[in-house]
This record gives C-alpha cells, structure tokens and sequence, in this order.
C-alpha cells in the first residue's frame, strides 16, 4: 500500500468511525424515547408490509446491535433483537427502514435490481482483491496487468458502494413517508426518526467517497506506472 493510499484509508477510518459512533449514540438516545403508538419493531414492520400489500415477506429476529437487513433472498426482513422487541421511536424507524426495501423489491426497484445483481460479483472479489492490489503496486514495472486486473475488481466494488446509496435513501424516504402518513410516528417524534435514518445513511456515503478516492489512488498510481514505462 502506498503512503497516500494509506493516509487516505486512514482518514476515512477516522472518518467512519467517527460516523459510526454517533450513528449508535443517537441509536441509543432515540431507543429510550417510547413510541406514542406503542408498536414494537416487528409489529411496525408487519404493518408497512401489509399497508403496502406484501404478505409474503416474513419479519424475524437475528442475533446482533444494529445488524438489522432485508434479505432479497429469502424474502425476510431481519430484525435485531432491541429492534424486533423495543417499542421505541429507533425501532420502528429501523424497522420501516428495513421495509422500505422490501417494498423496492417488490416494485422492482431499479437501483436494488442492479445492486443484487453485483452481490455474486462482490462477494468473490472482496476476498481477494486487496492481495491483488498490493501485487499489482509492488509489480507495476515487470508486470502491469496485475495491477489493472485489481483496479477493475475493485472498480465493480466501488459502482457496488455508490449503488447503495440511493438504495439506501430511497428506502429510508419510503419509510418516513409511510411513518408520517399513517401516524405511526407524531410530530413530535417523526423529527427524531428522521434524524435517525440520517445519520445511518451517513455510514453508507463515507464508505462510497472511501472507495471512490481510493480507486482514484490506484488509477492514477497505475498510469504513473505507464508512463514511466514509455
């Protein structure tokens, strides 16, 4: 790894962590502040799903802190435990969340139907993409295709990280729309379910601007390599 790869990996680290960290502050602020409505996770979530005629999404538990997903898959939205039980204002925008995606699945949501499709993609060159990139950089002189190789895997990893933002945004604006609408959520607490989803979303943009700067690294330290070559 070069040293500006580096200095950049590391601020974004300092980036996402910080990110990460208020993201389970406000977690933990709006999972004490109960919801007027007194819906648990689950309930919220079976109800997003009805009111948008989806009966054959399930909604489960899953053991983890904010490992809460939806599972294209096997059609399940996964729950974390404080979220499939807990009646707070963090649940149910969590659990909405969550089914904001059910519901691009079920409409074919372009941007979702596109990420899906890079997963197999994704999931093959995470493992082995940094070991060719670190080949590629140490071999750019006696062997550049290497190098080139890493560049596009990680290329299709980054498109993946820039996918999933308006997957991610769309989801939460599904929720919050339906959260307003249905009275799920008060004027007083709507404020504090959006501010939620906010900075959860957060995570997603900063690991999107981490890949894209540092495949900008990578391309640039490839065509210095050309050149020098020529």
């Amino acid at each position: 790894m070069t040293p500006s790869i580096l200095i950049i990996s590391l601020i974004f680290l300092g980036i996402s962590m910080l990110v990460s960290g208020v993201l389970k502050s406000k977690f933990t602020a709006y999972s004490r502040v109960p919801l007027s409505a007194g819906l648990t996770g689950s309930q919220v979530a079976q109800k997003m799903l009805k009111d948008n005629g989806i009966y054959d999404v399930k909604v489960i538990s899953v053991d983890g802190f904010l490992s809460d997903h939806y599972n294209p898959a096997t059609k399940t939205v996964n729950l974390s435990p404080d979220v499939y039980n807990g009646t707070s204002i963090a649940a149910a925008a969590v659990a909405a969340h969550e089914c904001g995606h059910a519901v691009q699945h079920a409409t074919a949501y372009q941007w979702l139907t596109m990420r899906s499709r890079l997963v197999p993609v994704v999931q093959f060159s995470s493992g082995i993409v940094q070991w060719i990139l670190l080949g590629g950089v140490l071999l750019i002189n006696a062997f550049p295709t290497l190098l080139l190789v890493g560049i596009i895997l990680f290329g299709l990893t980054t498109l993946f990280s820039v996918i999933t933002l308006p997957v991610e945004f769309d989801a939460s604006k599904r929720a919050l729309a339906w959260l307003e609408r249905t009275n799920v959520t008060n004027r007083q607490e709507y404020p504090k379910a959006k501010d939620a989803l906010k900075w959860a979303a957060m995570t997603y943009v900063v690991a999107a601007v981490a890949s894209v700067a540092t495949l900008v690294q990578y391309i640039l330290i490839f065509l210095g390599g050309s050149r020098d070559r020529d």
